[in-house]
C-alpha cells in the first residue's frame, strides 16, 4: 500500500509541476521512527503507554518479565560477597588472641635472656678472678646464647602472625576473582535493565505492537516513537533542477490546513537518478529523470503521509 502511495506521489510530481509551474514540487511527509525493543525475549508484563500519547524522555514504556534476570543478579551479588570475604581473610593477619599470646611469649623469653646475660657477666668476672670454674662460665654462656635464639624465634613468629594470612600469589588470585565477580554482577544488572525500556528521547508514541501478556521475541520492537525532529519532507525534482538543491538550502513547505508556510532546509539530495514510475501514461513524462530530495522542518507539526507542496523560499 505504501509503495502505491509513493508511486502516486512521484507520478503527481510532473502533473503538479505542470499545474503550478516549475517553482513548485509535490511531496509527502515521512517520519523516522525510533523502534524500541529489548535484546532479550520475555512475556510483556507491563505496557506503560498507548499509541497517540506523548512520551517524555526517560519515561518507562514497557517491561518484560524479569524473574530469571533478578535471580541471576542476586546470584552474582552473593558470589561477589563471597569473593570479597575470601580476599579480606587473606589480607588480615591472625586473630588478636593469637597475636597477644605470641607477644606474651616474647616477653618471657626476653626476661630469660636478660637473666642469662646477667649470669654470664657474673661468671665472666668470677672466672677471671679464679673464683669459679671454666665449666660454669661455659654453661652460663650456652644459656645466654640459647635464650638469645629463643628471643629471635619469638620475634619472627610475632612478625609472621602480624602479616596477612595469604601469600602474595594467593592475594593476587583472590583480587582477580573479585574483579571477575564484579564484572559478572555488572552483566547481570545490565541484562535486568534491558527488560525495562524507557523513552530515549521525547516524542509521539506512534504505534505499539504487542499487548500485555503476549510473548515478545528477542529484538522485536514493542513500541515505535516519533521524535519531533525526525519528521521530514520527501519530494522529487527533475534533472534540470537538481543542481540547485544544495545542502541547507532554505525551502518553504505548504500543506492543506496549515495556517502559515513552514520553513525547512535541504538535508539530503540523492546521488542517483530515478525514472518516473510507469503509472504515468505520457511517454514524455516517463522519459524524465527525477532525484529524491529530503527537507528537515523547523518546528512543524506535520504528520507522516501528509501531502505537501515545496517551493523555494
Amino acid at each position: 500500500m505504501r509503495s502505491v502511495f509513493l508511486l502516486w506521489l512521484a507520478a503527481s510530481l510532473v502533473t503538479g509541476c505542470e499545474g503550478k509551474g516549475n517553482d513548485y514540487w509535490q511531496g509527502y511527509v515521512e517520519g523516522e521512527y525510533v523502534m524500541l525493543a529489548s535484546p532479550y525475549a520475555g512475556q510483556l508484563q507491563k505496557l506503560h503507554v498507548r499509541r497517540g500519547e506523548q512520551a517524555a524522555a526517560g519515561k518507562p514504556l514497557f517491561a518484560l518479565e524479569q524473574e530469571s534476570e533478578r535471580a541471576a543478579r542476586l546470584e552474582a551479588e552473593q558470589r561477589l560477597n563471597a569473593a570479597l570475604a575470601r580476599l579480606e581473610n587473606l589480607r588480615v593477619p591472625r586473630r588478636t588472641p593469637e597475636i597477644e599470646a605470641l607477644r606474651a611469649e616474647l616477653k618471657q623469653v626476653e626476661v630469660a635472656r636478660e637473666l642469662s646475660e646477667t649470669n654470664l657477666s657474673r661468671e665472666e668476672g668470677l672466672v677471671r678472678s679464679g673464683a669459679t670454674s671454666r665449666t660454669r662460665y661455659d654453661e652460663a654462656r650456652s644459656a645466654f646464647e640459647r635464650d638469645k635464639a629463643r628471643v629471635a624465634e619469638a620475634q619472627a613468629q610475632l612478625r609472621n602472625a602480624q602479616m596477612p594470612v595469604g601469600r602474595a600469589a594467593e592475594r593476587k588470585a583472590a583480587e582477580s576473582e573479585v574483579e571477575a565477580s564484579k564484572a559478572a554482577l555488572a552483566q547481570a544488572a545490565w541484562r535486568l535493565e534491558q527488560k525495562s525500556v524507557a523513552a530515549p528521547v521525547s516524542g509521539l508514541v506512534h504505534e505499539t505492537f504487542f499487548v500485555e501478556g503476549e510473548w515478545v521475541p528477542a529484538g522485536r520492537p514493542v513500541a515505535a516513537l516519533l521524535p519531533p525532529g525526525n519528521v521530514k519532507v520527501r519530494f522529487y525534482v527533475p534533472e534540470a533542477v537538481v543542481s540547485t538543491m544544495t545542502a541547507n538550502r532554505e525551502l518553504t513547505v505548504l500543506c492543506d490546513g496549515c495556517p502559515a508556510p513552514i520553513a525547512g532546509k535541504v538535508s539530503f539530495v540523492s546521488s542517483q537518478a530515478e525514472y518516473t514510475p510507469p503509472v504515468l501514461y505520457s511517454k514524455e513524462s516517463r522519459a524524465k529523470l527525477v532525484f529524491l530530495v529530503e527537507v528537515r522542518l523547523e518546528g512543524a507539526a506535520l504528520r507522516p503521509g501528509q501531502p505537501v507542496d515545496v517551493k523555494p523560499k
